[in-house]
């Protein structure tokens, strides 16, 4: 996979953990929010802290990377923030919307709504084409797509010539940019895409990570991203790290080199705390 065609800007040092959280301002422009959230799993000794306080802003029209060794909690950080799974404590935000005051109705149509996914199983389902899978979004809510758009996501991601296709028909980098255009396609306020590029190969991981990247600059797209890749990671403009439930640090703008360093020191600290 190539370098991120930005990444040689210049990066801001990285931010100690307390100019980092949700308290920017509640005109920070965030798509979702994370006010300090916990998530406990177990009891007694066999408890185990996933997320311990964590709060964070994701600002509208941003690309953001969360890494961490593993068990950090950014899988649950994401979940939580995308309305997969409940926090033990603590608050989470879809714009204005808190997800805790939701019954399960309303919690479903925000999800279908207002939030995208993608996963890195890519999750088609097989007996339908390309173009089918892209709109189930919106077969399933009852709501026609607007044209106009659909043609502009599905040029975006290089798919026209696929359309009528299956998934078997198609190859895993085109099953993922199909499974991109079905989280894009229903305009949602913030897409999760959890580790997107990790059955692809490089060549096709470059190209679902450009376009991701074509959709925060050209569409105003709003994106986080589990990965535990350093080059995924460079394409994004920020990159929050977590360490045992926490955010421990954060980079804007950071090259390869940069993410790599930072997440080989917080391996190393993990596997010495082991």
């Amino acid at each position: 996979m190539t370098d991120a065609p930005h990444s040689a800007r210049s990066p801001l040092p990285p931010h100690s953990p307390a100019d980092l959280g949700a308290d920017s301002g509640a005109d920070s422009g965030a798509a979702a929010r994370a006010i300090d959230l916990h998530k406990v799993y177990g009891e007694g000794d066999s408890e185990v802290r996933a997320l311990d306080g964590v709060s964070i802003d994701l600002v509208r029209g941003e690309f953001t990377a969360i890494m961490g060794p593993s068990g950090s909690g950014k899988s649950t950080l994401m979940h939580c923030l995308a309305a997969l799974d409940t926090p033990s404590a603590g608050q989470v935000l879809i714009g204005d919307t808190d997800l805790s005051r939701l019954r399960d109705k309303a919690l479903t149509a925000l999800r279908r709504e207002e939030i995208g996914f993608v996963f890195q199983a890519f999750n088609l389902i097989p007996t339908l084409t390309a173009r089918e899978n892209i709109l189930l979004p919106l077969s399933l809510a009852g709501a026609k797509p607007d044209q106009g758009w659909f043609d502009t996501v599905v040029d975006t991601v290089g798919l026209r010539d696929r359309l009528g296709h299956k998934p078997s028909e198609m190859s895993g980098g085109q099953q993922q940019r199909v499974a991109c255009a079905r989280a894009l396609v229903s305009k949602p306020s913030i897409v999760f895409a959890d580790e997107p590029t990790g059955n692809l190969d490089s060549t096709s991981g470059a190209e679902v990570l450009g376009f991701l990247r074509r959709s925060v600059d050209e569409f105003d797209q709003t994106i986080v991203m589990v990965t535990h890749d350093a080059v995924a990671a460079s394409y994004c403009d920020r990159v929050v790290f977590l360490a045992d439930g926490r955010i421990v640090d954060e980079f804007r703008s950071p090259t390869r080199e940069q993410i790599l360093e930072h997440m080989t020191s917080l391996q190393a600290r993990a596997h010495g705390q082991a």
